[in-house]
């Protein structure tokens, strides 16, 4: 069991941080984490000795995350009435505006380009263990995080464009 623990605890920041930027919601973020972790150790055995340990994680992670947000889509979406949705800039902060809109176009993009952005750019992951992660070829997260990056830059640099169709 001391194995265990010291194998899946250097890992809870970076779980963590990925669950917050998945739910923006500290208390869902620390219940999503204590689900990983609970089903971690549930299933440590199923785990492949040859991946990573903290792919695996954030694969459970996200896996849970999803299964979540099938469930809401039934059940409704829990708003409390005292959040806000970005917080406000300080005065004259253009790096916090870049960041506000960056985290806002994040939020209206697919669940599956957003996680890979996440996972990728701020969780460090390597192509290969993002590979593992979405179960495809390396290959496959080369491209979609391609266009998922064009994707993020398209939204932040000039919002949500309709492109226009000529009628004859």
């Amino acid at each position: 069991m001391a194995d265990l623990a010291a194998e899946l605890e250097p890992h809870i920041p970076a779980v963590r941080r990925y669950a917050w930027s998945l739910l923006r919601h500290r208390e869902a973020a620390d219940d999503l984490v204590q689900d990983v972790l609970e089903r971690a150790i549930s299933r440590w055995h199923f785990r492949r000795k040859d991946a990573s340990t903290r792919a695996w994680l954030l694969t459970i992670a996200r896996n849970l995350f999803l299964n979540g947000v099938r469930q809401g889509g039934r059940q409704g979406r829990h708003m409390p009435l005292d959040d806000s949705e970005v917080p406000a800039p300080e005065p004259g902060a253009d790096r916090t505006l870049i960041a506000r809109d960056a985290l806002t176009a994040l939020q209206g993009m697919r669940e599956e380009e957003r996680s890979l952005l996440l996972l990728i750019g701020v969780e460090d992951l390597s192509y290969r263990e993002a590979a593992q992660a979405f179960d495809v070829p390396e290959g496959t997260i080369m491209s979609r995080l391609s266009r998922a990056r064009a994707r993020l830059r398209q939204l932040v640099e000039g919002g949500e464009r309709v492109p226009l169709r000529r009628v004859k």
